[in-house]
């Protein structure tokens, strides 16, 4: 069975958010079945995806982010986006500590979490539409039993 589904969800782009960003992926995906760590995998990358968004976006205005998820089979792919200030050096910022904000006691870890928890990351900016962050996962072994409707 080939099993296919996508959502989309937007929000403010506040911390709070964080928590539904995780809840929304992990309700979706649980037509793959997903262990126990892959769940949290996942969660975990949304979470870094989602929290520099929050931090780094919007420095002088609110906006939102949006996420896209889609399923194919079991690869679940993962789109999280803003239309804030961009990245001028997406190389640099993928290094591991290296942050923006060390005033913030910020780890500059964020896209090495999302790129351990997944399968694949993919960064993309335009400095004056924002960034797109696309992760990948193959997740579960079998799928739920789906019913169309």
């Amino acid at each position: 069975m080939n099993y296919s589904n996508f959502m989309e969800v937007s929000f403010n782009a506040i911390s709070i958010n964080e928590g539904f960003a995780r809840m929304c992926v992990a309700g979706f995906c649980l037509p793959l079945n997903p262990s126990l760590d892959e769940l949290g995998d996942i969660k975990t990358a949304v979470s870094e995806a989602v929290t520099n968004c929050v931090v780094h976006a919007y420095p002088k205005h609110n906006g939102i982010v949006k996420m896209r998820c889609e399923i194919e089979g079991n690869l679940l792919k993962i789109e999280i986006t803003d239309e804030g200030v961009g990245i001028k050096d997406i190389e640099k910022a993928r290094e591991p500590f290296y942050t923006t904000k060390p005033s913030e006691e910020r780890s500059g870890m964020g896209f090495s979490v999302m790129e351990s928890f997944m399968d694949k990351v993919e960064v993309e900016n335009n400095l004056t539409k924002g960034l797109k962050v696309t992760m990948y996962k193959q997740v579960g072994n079998q799928l739920l039993k789906v019913e169309n409707a």
